[in-house]
Formats: structure tokens, C-alpha cells, sequence
């Protein structure tokens, strides 16, 4: 208590804001990795198990979960990503638009709880003995919807609280929540996955709903909501504002000092709120277009890896379902490495661009390398999935966190904060149509061999950087 006290009362704001929307999206990602991990209990190789019980004609798959036991399973788990990756891109353009529009907290919290709702009656189906594929894909369709509520949201109201000098290592770091969910939803989902895989999408689904009542309660979207100090989005001149005020809004956990509360009163008074920014008004924002396409492919290659890394490792490594899913968990660990070192450098910089395109032209023969010399033994593997996700998902963290709210709070926007969300829905957005693309090139061309997966991955690559 004599620490939090201590601390000036914005930067308690600042770090409670931080912390409850890394829960929230480390929840949205927990609730989305289970059906990776269940992917290969869903379809087993069944002669491992004895004799069939049941007497039936097929042996080898009477243990699979129809109507995922036949020869066309890897089209029918294509068929689920793509379910909900298609109804999540598509509502993200719209979700954007809602946010800007309708007051954060309600948006944020009614869609997690909803997440929960639909993550849960996938995990149902087990219990209720469900074997129609339309009922997974319609709560597929369902939560990819409900989902889009939660990275317009959350982007804006850090975007709210936090200026532009750190904001590649602050976001870099709290960008971490993505891998930290899916490492979480890997370990829970592979502590169920064997014995009753429903529980590995229920549990996940009523954490989610849980941290969504939570941020109903705690969570504040503007400064100015209790009496703290905006922050500055971009460096203005000396005869706009003092230099040294300039300074301590800029700071991570700052903006407490009494020189920026002298020059802070000024600005904006709710009154005079800005009207939210149309679509092809974010549109025209220098940057947000090639940043766009940019995220389109670098997100094709990061969620490819999310929804088909654990069949990929026990089809070649040859291990079980949650050895696999364990293991597939060091490509986020990467990921994290990846997010705040891409964060950080952009920062020392100044150039985001570059450091996404350096970062994806090393990825491209990491992709080669991995899939060549990846499984020769388990500390290559180990060493090999870490780099790979540095490299995969530190282009993919920056322009969804760092560069969103850059664009988002661009100086061409004249100090309206209203466009956060509808440019983050934008660039993530369609980034979302590659995620869903990734996974479905999967499905189908997996039939094929692995190695044509990873070709289509590193096409995928070079373009992003193209870009």
C-alpha cells in the first residue's frame, strides 16, 4: 500500500490500465489455442489402442471423434479455422467502427463474456455427444464475431493513456499477452486433452468471462475519466507547449509532474470532444494501407504456425498430443523475446518499418531452416521454434500495437483521439483475412507434404517485406 501511494496517482492509472488489458487479451488468445491442441485427439491413429470394441470395419480410427475420423479431416479442421478466422476478419472491420462509438468498457466486457459463452458450447459438444460439423462451425462463425470486440478496444484505451516516446517498448512488452494466452491456452488445453478434451474449451471459456466481468468493474478508458493528465501523442513546437512538459508526458508510467498539470488543463474540454473519424477517413492516414498489407502476410505466417504447429510436430516428430502442444509452446516464447526486442529497437531508431523488414527478411530462411533440420533432435528444436518466433511475431507485434497507435494518434489527425479504434480494426483487419487464408493454404495443401506448407509460409514472408 506505502509503494502504490508512493507512486504519482497517473502512473497508478497508467499501470492498472496496462494490467487489466493484458489480462483481457491473454484471455482472448488463451480461448482461441485450445482447438489447435485437440486438433490431433480429434483424429487418432486408433491400432495403437488394441482391438476395436466395437467390431466396426474400420480399426484404425474407432477411437476418432466423428465426423472428424475420416480420410478428409485435415480439410474439415481447415474448414474450423477458417469458420472462425473468415467471421473474425470480416468483424473487425466493423468492430472498429462500434468501438469508436460506444463506451470501451461495456464493448470490451460484453465481448468477452460472450467469448466465454461460445468458447464453452465447443467444449460442450463432447459432453452433449454432438457429431455435426455445422454445430462447430456455427459456434466457430459465432466467436470469431464476438472476438473482434476485444484488439480495437483494448489497442485504444492503452493508445489513451500512453504517449508516443516508449510506446514501442511499453507495447512491445504488453504485446507479450498474446503469446503469454497461448502459451496458457496450450498448458490448459493439454491438461484435459486426453481425458475429456470439452474441458479444454470450457475452462478457457469461463476464464475469459471472468476477466470480462473484472474489467467491467475496474477498468478506465480516458485519463481525463478520473482527473489524470492525456498524454501527448506526437512532439508539438516550443510556442505550442513547454519543452519540459513535452518531456514528462512522454515517459512510460510519468505525466505526474506539476508542471505538465499546469499545461494540461487547456487542451480539451470534454464539450468539445471530436467527432470519431469515418473509415476512408483512417484510410487516408499516411501509412495505414501499406502497413495493412504488410500485417495481411505477416499475420498469414504467425497464424499458420498457431493452428497447425502442434499437428505439424506430432506428424513429423512423431510425439504425443501434449508433448506437442507443450512443445509448440516455445514459438510464443520466442514470440515474446521477438515483440519487446522489435519494440525496443524501432524505439532507438525511430524506423518501424525497417525493423519489420529486417526481421522478416532473416524469418524466410529461419522457415527453411526449421523445417529441414528442425526435428534432428529435441535441443534443435527447442532452439529453433524460439528463433522463428522472434522472428515471425516481432514484425506482427509491432505494427499491431507500436504502429496502430501511431497511425491512430497521427499528427495528419490534429489531436483527434477519435480514430484508435477504427485504425487498429483497419490494419488488423486485414491482417485477420491472411490469418484465415494461412490456415485454410494449410489444410489443403498439407495433404500434399509439410514442405509445401513452409514454401507457401516463405512466399508469404518475402511479400509481407515487399510490402
Amino acid at each position: 500500500v506505502r509503494l502504490l501511494r508512493a507512486l504519482p496517482r497517473d502512473s497508478r492509472y497508467r499501470g492498472l490500465t496496462l494490467v487489466l488489458t493484458f489480462l483481457s487479451y491473454t484471455s482472448y488468445h488463451l480461448s482461441r489455442k485450445p482447438i489447435s491442441i485437440v486438433k490431433s485427439q480429434l483424429h487418432l491413429n486408433c491400432s495403437a489402442l488394441g482391438p476395436n470394441p466395437h467390431n466396426d470395419s474400420n480399426s484404425t480410427t474407432w477411437c476418432s471423434w466423428a465426423p472428424f475420423d475420416g480420410d478428409n479431416y485435415k480439410e474439415l479442421f481447415g474448414a474450423l479455422d477458417n469458420a472462425f478466422l473468415v467471421a473474425y476478419a470480416i468483424g473487425m472491420f466493423i468492430s472498429g467502427i462500434f468501438g469508436e462509438r460506444l463506451p470501451l468498457r461495456y464493448y470490451l466486457s460484453g465481448g468477452m463474456v460472450l467469448s466465454g459463452l461460445f468458447t464453452a458450447l465447443f467444449g460442450l459438444g463432447y459432453f452433449w455427444d454432438i457429431h455435426v460439423l455445422w454445430y462447430f462451425i456455427i459456434v466457430q462463425v459465432c466467436n470469431g464475431l464476438v472476438q473482434t470486440t476485444g484488439w480495437p478496444a483494448v489497442v485504444a484505451c492503452v493508445g489513451n493513456w500512453f504517449g508516443k516516446g516508449k510506446r514501442g517498448l511499453i507495447m512491445g512488452i504488453w504485446n507479450s499477452h498474446t503469446s503469454v494466452g497461448n502459451i496458457l491456452g496450450s498448458l490448459i488445453a493439454g491438461a484435459w486433452v486426453s481425458s475429456a478434451w470439452g474441458l479444454s474449451f470450457i475452462v478457457p471459456g469461463i476464464i475469459i468471462a471472468v476477466v470480462g466481468i473484472i474489467c467491467f468493474f475496474f477498468l478506465v478508458e480516458y485519463p481525463e475519466d478520473v482527473d489524470c493528465n492525456p498524454p501527448l501523442h506526437h512532439v508539438m513546437t516550443t510556442s505550442e507547449k513547454d519543452p519540459e512538459a513535452v518531456i514528462s508526458n512522454d515517459g512510460p508510467l510519468s505525466l505526474s509532474g506539476q508542471s505538465s498539470v499546469d499545461h494540461s488543463k487547456s487542451p480539451k474540454e470534454p464539450a468539445e470532444e471530436p467527432e470519431a473519424i469515418s473509415f476512408f477517413g483512417a484510410l487516408r492516414i499516411p501509412g495505414v494501407v501499406e502497413f495493412s498489407l504488410c500485417l495481411l502476410f505477416a499475420k498469414l505466417v504467425s497464424y499458420t504456425f498457431l493452428y497447425w504447429l502442434p499437428l505439424y510436430i506430432v506428424n513429423v516428430a512423431h510425439f504425443s498430443a501434449k508433448e506437442a502442444g507443450d512443445l509448440s509452446t516455445l514459438f510464443d516464447v520466442g514470440g515474446i523475446l521477438g515483440g519487446i526486442f522489435a519494440g525496443l529497437i524501432s524505439d532507438y531508431t525511430g524506423g518501424r518499418a525497417t525493423t519489420c523488414c529486417v526481421m522478416l527478411v532473416v524469418a524466410a530462411p529461419m522457415l527453411f531452416l526449421y523445417n529441414h533440420v528442425g526435428q534432428n533432435g529435441i535441443g534443435v528444436s527447442v532452439a529453433m521454434l524460439i528463433i522463428c518466433g522472434a522472428l515471425v511475431n516481432g514484425p506482427y507485434a509491432l505494427i499491431t500495437t507500436a504502429v496502430s497507435a501511431d497511425l491512430g494518434t497521427h499528427e495528419s489527425l490534429k489531436g483527434n483521439a477519435k480514430a484508435l479504434s477504427t485504425v487498429t480494426a483497419i490494419i488488423d483487419g486485414t491482417g485477420s483475412v491472411g490469418a484465415a487464408l494461412g490456415p485454410l493454404l494449410a489444410g489443403l495443401i498439407s495433404p500434399t507434404g509439410w514442405n509445401n506448407v513452409f514454401y507457401m509460409l516463405i512466399a508469404a514472408d518475402v511479400l509481407a517485406c515487399l510490402v
